[in-house]
Order: structure tokens, then C-alpha cells, then sequence
């Protein structure tokens, strides 16, 4: 029942082509900074995740997580906490192992299917007793884990967790990783590459000997890199397996409070396995909303303060 069929985004006139949505927003967009207060929790395998919180005095609050590479500071994370700052929600930008400004502490990061620390992040949050509700939002790499961590926990999950929202997500990473590899997406897979191997070079001295990354320039793909470093820095198989286990698809069946996934039919980094129209269908809590057009985490819209998709996660949050 719940797949949106009739989604009433409109591509500017200027942007109609879904690389220039997709581009579009971090170059030239202009947003504010969020007024942070960062807070340092332990992880139970003795590392830590960098949280910033927006706090304004309410009582309920909205979990936001970046896409792959991103960090607290995205314009598309500033977005959504500047919009719910105003409509009475307090927010915490939960950055990513190694992704705050410091490499964690273990050899392992994130993943496209690393839930722990979200749960980690919750229980934190509920030992604050200071919530009534909390809510979730999720862009790309950070929407797969929101919607996994949701179908994983299904009934059990935690009461005070009321809905979430799921912005471009790549529900089946085999899929995904299929696409980014056509010639259209080699800006952005050459982009991921570069940023990941950063990252990797900043492990390799943290842990010699541990990692190698002899030959890295050879790398072109996710298929090559998560079977060289993600499968087994995170104990899969390959990366067949990894993405296999991670995807969010197989568990969105299990979710049990309402969900609102957006993904534009144009995003560039999305297959066709990414839009679970049966599932949605069958499902009185999973809403799926395609729009035409909005490129990957876009939905850029001109002449106001919000996109799209910040007016879009406010209004069904609200009215969950």
C-alpha cells in the first residue's frame, strides 16, 4: 500500500540533468553552519564516535547520518539540522569511525552495514533521559544502515525510536556498486576511491604492516576495493559476501514503525534492485516515495531556505 506514486518534486528549470542535481549541492549551495557541541562516547570494543549534537531544549530528537565519506559538517546534514532545529527538535549528527576529523582507534572503520555503533548511539541517547521520542534520518550509505539497524531490531526495537526517513539509499549494495561502476559514474567512483584511500593511508600507519597498499592506483571499483580491504578488515568473506550481508533489502519486510523511503529515479548510483516497490506494497509501514527526478541526495530546490527533502522528512516525521 504505502508506495508514493504521485511525488511532487520538480527539478529547477536549471538543473535538469541528475548529475547536476547530484553535484549541484555541495559546490554551490549556501547553508549555514550548525552551532555543534561535540561529545565523545566509548564504543563497547574500546573506540569512539565523535557526536554533534544541535540542542535547543526539546524533548525530541533526530539521529542524522552522513553517506559514505561524509561527516557532520555536509551541506545536506546542516540542512536537515537547521529545519528541524526549527520546527522543535533537537538533533546529534552522528559521524562515521574515522570520518569526525581523527582516525578511530582500531584497525576496523564503517561500513555500509555497521548498525552497532547506531545502537550504541541510542543507547546513549536513552540513558540521557531526557527524549520522549527519537527519530532517524539517513542519506545514502547512512539511509542502508538506518533501514538495516531498523529491520534487524523489528518489534524489539527501542519504543522511544518513533520513525526514520531514507534519502538515496543504495538498499541493495550489489546493485549499487553495479552502477557506480557504468562510465557515466567515474567521476564520483574515482572521488570514493581517492577519499577511502586517505583513510586507508592514515590505518597503515596507525597499524604497520597491517594493511598494504601496494598496486592501490589499480583499483577502479568497490567490487575491488571492499574485497581487498572492506571484506576483511570487517571479517566477510568478500565483497560479494559483504554486500550480500549489509544490503538493507532482504530485512525491510521486519521494520515496524513508519519509514519513509526517497529515491529519485534518476539517482546516478542506484540499480533497479534499489527501488522495493513489492515490498513497500506489501508493507503498512515502509512508505516509498521515487520521484522523477532529484539525482543522489539533490532534490535542490531555488527561491527557499530548505530542499526538497528536508520540507519532505520534516512533514512526514511530524506527522508520524
Amino acid at each position: 500500500m504505502p508506495v508514493l506514486h504521485n511525488s511532487d518534486y520538480q527539478a529547477p528549470f536549471l538543473l535538469q540533468n541528475r548529475h547536476m542535481l547530484t553535484i549541484y549541492p555541495s559546490l554551490f549551495r549556501s547553508i549555514r553552519p550548525a552551532v555543534y557541541r561535540r561529545e565523545r562516547i566509548a564504543t563497547p570494543d574500546a573506540d569512539f564516535l565523535d557526536l554533534d549534537f544541535s540542542e535547543k531544549g526539546h524533548e525530541r530528537i533526530v539521529v542524522i547520518l552522513h553517506g559514505l565519506e561524509g561527516n557532520a559538517s555536509r551541506k545536506y546534514v546542516l540542512g536537515m539540522v537547521h529545519i528541524f532545529n526549527s520546527a522543535g527538535f533537537d538533533t546529534v549528527s552522528m559521524n562515521f569511525r574515522g570520518c569526525s576529523g581523527e582516525p578511530n582507534k582500531n584497525l576496523r572503520f564503517y561500513h555500509s552495514g555497521e548498525t552497532e555503533d547506531l545502537h550504541t548511539v541510542i543507547q546513549y541517547l536513552g540513558s540521557l533521559k531526557k527524549y520522549k521520542a527519537i527519530h532517524l534520518v539517513g542519506f545514502s550509505l547512512g539511509g542502508n544502515v538506518t533501514l538495516k539497524y531498523l529491520g534487524e531490531r523489528g518489534a524489539s526495537l527501542d519504543s522511544a525510536i518513533k520513525s526514520a526517513v531514507a534519502i538515496s539509499v543504495p538498499c541493495d549494495l550489489k546493485s549499487g556498486s553495479a552502477e557506480l561502476e557504468k562510465r557515466h559514474n567515474i567521476i564520483y567512483m574515482q572521488r570514493f576511491i581517492r577519499d577511502l584511500g586517505e583513510k586507508l593511508r592514515l590505518k597503515e600507519l596507525q597499524f604497520p604492516g597491517s594493511i598494504s597498499l601496494d598496486r592501490y592506483a589499480d583499483i577502479r571499483s568497490f567490487r575491488q576495493f571492499d574485497d581487498r580491504y572492506t571484506a576483511p578488515m570487517h571479517g566477510f568473506k568478500d565483497a560479494l559476501t559483504y554486500w550480500e550481508q549489509c544490503s538493507s533489502r532482504p530485512l525491510l519486510p521486519y521494520i515496524r514503525i513508519p519509514v519513509l523511503v526517497i529515491n529519485a529515479k534518476d539517482d546516478p548510483f542506484l540499480g533497479k534492485e534499489c527501488y522495493p516497490y513489492e515490498i513497500a506494497a506489501d508493507s503498512p509501514y515502509l512508505f516509498l516515495e521515487t520521484p522523477h527526478q532529484g539525482g543522489h541526495v539533490g532534490f535542490v530546490k531555488f527561491g527557499d531556505d530548505f530542499y526538497w527533502s528536508e520540507k519532505r522528512a520534516l512533514a512526514f516525521i511530524q506527522e508520524a
